[in-house]
Order: structure tokens, then C-alpha cells, then sequence
């Protein structure tokens, strides 16, 4: 553990070492730790993207005169937080609940880590790192749990504060391949999530439809009970081994460019419903939207003579349903994978026949599916 400084990159080590340097100067006695999701990453040997520190040991107004001279901005004062190049400065602090919604927040300071740490929602996201002799500060067993792969709660009270919390539950599953602790599942199947914003619930599901481990998100979905109380319907137990293998596959043979996509396309898919429908109980942005208006569920059968009328719109590797066993071979050999298939039926040639108006489009289309016919095969 006592190297886990040393893996820090190097976008993120410089700035690092100049605040290390600025309080040694400044007031040797502030003690600063990093927290949060960073040293998670780092003791799972992650990649780090940002990192978090708290500074222990100095009051707000002389932490904001240390931050003037830093020359860090102000980013949330009222929460006690700085922002310096990539990096968070804040001072420790406790919060209570004293309203509805996610900023009806009383803040004080914490004069403790295990009372700033408190706070934090997992064990495995409660670790701090004290950078001055780069040893772990676990007061929850978070390293313990990171071991064992296991989600849970650091303060049954504090947690029901957040409903967003069951969120992030799912997305850390799907992203860290955890399971979810037994008691703090019960925890989390109690909360009700309808205070939520559509933003936070999408910011959490996007995360979600990045992940590695789908099949974990969706075991969590339906264990938390997120399918009913967000999706708005029920997610049979039986039905949840074939769509985790359908994930599987379209996460490791599907088209890496779609992937976002990937997790509403199978799950519609055994639903029997349509993405678009999944897509207003999650509040999706419109690209989502626009690219499932175009898409295909996936048939029984595959036949050639559907990848030839699929590949009108766009080509086959534009298709959510390309993850299939043997869909990319077909289409390279059909020619239809990087490129749409072209009928040679111009609407120019077709107004030189005479035809205009609603006669254009229908015989543009009835030529269309002729070609269709005659160049691809009915079964396969």
C-alpha cells in the first residue's frame, strides 16, 4: 500500500506534489488527505482520472486566504470546495438532511476522519490516503469489502439521506464487478427513489451503459428493485440468465462505437418493448432517441434477405443486433457491413419513367425490395 502514490499519472502527480508542497510551506500542520472513488481505483490498481483531498487542521478562513495564494477557484464555497487544475481541495465535513431533494444539506466541519469519512455512501469509497506517509486510513473495512468485491453501506442513517445512492449502487456493480452486501441491500430495497431528478437518474444509468460487466448492472436493477420503481415494470427472474448472456455478447462482439447503446437494445429486446419507451423512464438525451428510432429488433431467424433490407437504412455494423454469432462474417461476405446496400434504383430514372409524388415513393420502394429479392436469399 505504501506505494500507491507512486501510481498516480503524471497529468495528476505534478499538481499533487505542488500542493504538498505549498502547505508544507504554508502551515506544516494542515494534515491533507486523498478520498473518495481515487483511492478505490488505486488499491484496485485502476486508473485514476481525479483526485480528492481534504485538508484537516486549518479553519475556513484561513483555507480560503491558503487557496487565494494557491490560486485554486472557488467551486463551492458554501461546501467548502476548491478546484485546482484537475484537482478537488475541500475541507472535511459532516452533513445532515434538513429538506427534500439532494441540496437540502446542513454543512459543518469534521474535526476527525472517521467523522468526514462518515459521510461517504460504500466502505470501499470511505478510504483516505494520508499523503504525507502514504498509509490507508480504513475506518469502515473498506479494504476488506474491495477484497471480498462487496457494495456496502458506511451509515445506514446518513445513507437513506440520498435516494441517489441506490443509483450509484447499480452502476458501481456493473463498472467494478461488486456484489451488493446483504444488509445493505435491504437498506437500499426500502428507499424510496421517486424524489429523483430525471438528470441524476440518467447521469447514473450512463455510467451504467459503459460498464464492463452489464450483467452485474442488471442483476443489481432487479435486486434493488430500480426495474420497477424506475423502468416502471418488472424484470422476470426467470428472463434474467438469457439477457445477462445476451449483454455478455454484445458487449465483447458488438460494435465498441454503439456501446452506450447496447444495454436498452437487449433489454427491450426481451421485454418485448420498444427502446423508446425505456428511454422517457430514464430521461436519455435525444441522440439515444434518434439512433433507436432506426434500429431492428432481432428476429428469430436471421436471414440474409433481412441484413439486404436492414442495410437500405445503413450498414450492418450500424445495427445493435450485430453482436450475434456469424451477423459480421455474413455482412463482409454480403458486402453490406461497411457500406449500405445499394439497389441502383434512382428516383431520377424513376421520374424520367413518369412517375411523381406519393407513385414515386412507392415504386422507388417496391423496386427497392425487388432488389432486395433478387440479391439476397429468403433463408440462410
Amino acid at each position: 500500500m505504501n506505494n500507491l502514490l507512486t501510481n498516480i499519472p503524471s497529468n495528476l502527480s505534478q499538481p499533487l506534489q505542488n500542493i504538498i508542497t505549498f502547505f508544507k510551506e504554508y502551515n506544516p500542520k494542515v494534515k491533507l488527505y486523498l478520498v473518495g472513488g481515487a483511492v478505490r481505483d488505486m488499491v484496485m490498481g485502476r486508473e485514476v482520472y481525479d483526485l480528492d483531498i481534504e485538508c484537516f487542521g486549518i479553519d475556513p478562513k484561513a483555507f480560503d486566504d491558503a487557496m487565494q495564494k494557491l490560486g485554486a477557484k472557488g467551486v463551492g464555497k458554501s461546501f467548502f470546495v476548491y478546484k485546482y487544475g484537475s484537482l478537488d481541495l475541500a475541507l472535511p465535513r459532516v452533513e445532515r438532511k434538513v429538506g427534500e431533494g439532494h441540496r437540502a444539506f446542513e454543512v459543518e466541519l469534521a474535526y476527525d476522519t472517521k467523522e468526514a469519512s462518515r459521510r461517504r455512501d460504500f466502505t470501499m469509497n470511505a478510504l483516505m490516503l494520508d499523503l504525507k506517509t502514504g498509509k490507508i486510513v480504513d475506518h469502515w473495512g473498506g479494504l476488506e469489502d474491495i477484497k471480498h468485491r462487496l457494495i456496502r453501506v458506511v451509515d445506514a442513517q446518513k445513507f437513506q439521506e440520498d435516494s441517489l445512492r441506490v443509483l450509484r449502487a447499480m452502476q458501481f456493480s456493473a463498472r467494478l464487478k461488486f456484489k451488493i452486501e446483504p444488509q445493505s441491500l435491504k437498506i437500499m430495497q426500502a428507499m424510496d427513489l421517486s424524489d429523483l431528478t430525471h438528470e441524476r437518474i440518467f447521469w447514473e444509468f450512463e455510467k451504467l451503459f459503459h460498464a464492463p460487466w452489464l450483467h452485474y448492472g442488471l442483476y443489481a436493477i432487479m435486486r434493488l428493485q430500480i426495474d420497477r420503481k424506475i423502468l416502471g415494470r418488472t424484470i422476470p427472474k426467470e428472463a434474467f440468465f438469457s439477457i445477462a448472456y445476451e449483454l455478455q455478447k454484445a458487449r465483447y462482439h458488438g460494435n465498441q462505437a454503439l456501446s452506450p447503446y447496447y444495454f436498452l437494445y437487449v433489454l427491450a429486446n426481451a421485454l418485448h418493448t420498444s427502446e423508446l419507451k425505456l428511454c422517457e423512464t430514464i430521461h436519455t438525451p435525444n441522440h439515444y432517441k434518434k439512433l433507436y428510432k432506426t434500429q431492428k429488433h432481432i428476429p428469430k431467424q436471421i436471414t440474409d434477405r433481412f441484413l439486404g433490407a436492414l442495410a437500405l437504412r445503413y450498414p450492418i455494423k450500424g445495427w445493435l443486433g450485430n453482436y450475434r454469432s456469424g451477423i459480421r462474417e455474413r455482412a463482409q461476405a454480403l458486402h453490406i457491413y461497411d457500406k449500405p446496400f445499394d439497389p441502383k434504383v434512382r428516383p431520377a430514372d424513376l421520374i424520367k419513367e413518369g412517375y411523381q409524388g406519393k407513385a414515386l415513393g412507392k415504386v422507388l420502394r417496391e423496386r427497392s425490395l425487388q432488389a432486395i429479392r433478387q440479391n439476397f436469399r429468403a433463408l440462410s
